[in-house]
């Protein structure tokens, strides 16, 4: 039978289905679930794919009162990881009927201008990164439901937090580098005023501290190569006694030490062993390529809009941090004996 020129409605896919319209608007409006069973369920939405059947979100929209807009407050898109973030989240958001309205806060971190003229009016939600937190509150958006990534728990705004277990990946490079005999250690750490770097510093400390005979010297950086190449410089021709490895809070400035030691006519990793965190694409672009730790940050998305999703429902969102993962590459070995 060929299918019909006019758009089709949900009295259409009742009829299709054989259930009432009711039972459509329950299906695809994802508020099934015990309420109608699940072969009911997958029955409706065969016949919404059979007849090419879309909701009409405008008309529902208005019923509602809401937009299903979500905004998503970033830092400035610098690297590929925000991106990565969005991608998740914007799965996620339209499997369920929901556009995310991607913010990068324009100075990286800092205030940022209101994109909005009413964000209350014009959002049903905010995912915000605790790196982007002030642009988050220039545009209001604590006073709407919020779920913050890469945030204190204990003092977040947000009505729910997702994290990514970075605590978990500084314990491993910091295990890494132990067991290949590393004892003097420089902290590349960017200088950023946020939770999450403030866990990496303390992390990486408590776990060298915890074995007899190491130092750790910190060096702070804007996260940029060219940042990170003039601290790690300053820091390695400081006086006292070399580090053996340098341990950087991103990827971003392991490439920025990568060329203060290719500058100071030193080997990685023969004479200085490197890592990074985030495993960006930049980490298989650098010779040798970069240990780091792998973040998954589609997943990462994924988790914080499922979260917002849950606040909206009034459930209570998944917990537990997300896993990370070591990845050993050419950068990391064994400190070169005393001469």
């Amino acid at each position: 039978m060929a299918r019909s020129s006019t758009r089709p409605t949900s009295r259409d896919v009742a009829r299709a289905a054989g259930v009432s319209q009711a039972a459509v608007s329950l299906v695809l409006g994802d508020k099934w679930r015990g309420r109608v069973s699940e072969t009911t369920a997958e029955r409706v939405r065969e016949a919404a794919r059979e007849l090419g059947y879309r909701p009409n979100l405008a008309a529902r929209n208005l019923r509602l009162g809401r937009t299903r807009t979500v905004l998503l407050v970033v830092p400035a898109l610098t690297t590929e990881f925000f991106a990565g973030v969005y991608t998740g989240a914007a799965r996620v958001a339209a499997e369920h009927g929901f556009g995310v309205v991607l913010y990068p806060s324009p100075e990286g971190v800092g205030p940022a201008r209101d994109p909005f003229a009413s964000a209350q009016a014009a959002l049903d939600g905010v995912i915000a990164s605790s790196m982007a937190a002030d642009a988050l509150t220039a545009i209001r958006g604590d006073q709407l439901p919020l779920v913050m990534l890469d945030s204190d728990p204990e003092g977040s705004l947000g009505a729910a937090t997702v994290n990514l277990d970075i605590a978990d990946g500084v314990r491993q490079v910091a295990a890494h580098l132990l067991a290949l005999g590393h004892r003097r250690v420089l902290h590349l750490a960017a200088d950023v005023p946020s939770w999450t770097f403030e866990v990496r510093a303390r992390e990486l400390a408590a776990r060298l501290a915890a074995v007899p005979g190491t130092e750790v010297r910190t060096a702070r950086a804007p996260i940029s190569i060219e940042g990170a190449l003039a601290a790690t410089e300053a820091a390695l021709t400081a006086p006292g006694p070399r580090p053996t490895a340098v341990v950087c809070d991103d990827d971003k400035l392991a490439a920025g030490a990568y060329k203060a030691l290719r500058r100071l006519g030193l080997r990685v990793p023969d004479d200085m062993s490197v890592t990074g965190l985030d495993d960006l694409a930049l980490a298989t672009a650098l010779d040798p390529e970069l240990t780091t730790v792998r973040l998954d940050a589609e997943l990462f998305g994924e988790r914080g809009m499922r979260a917002l999703l849950a606040v909206l429902e009034g459930r209570e969102p998944d917990g537990g941090d997300i896993p990370v993962e070591l990845v050993v590459r050419g950068s990391t070995a064994p400190p070169r004996p005393p001469a």
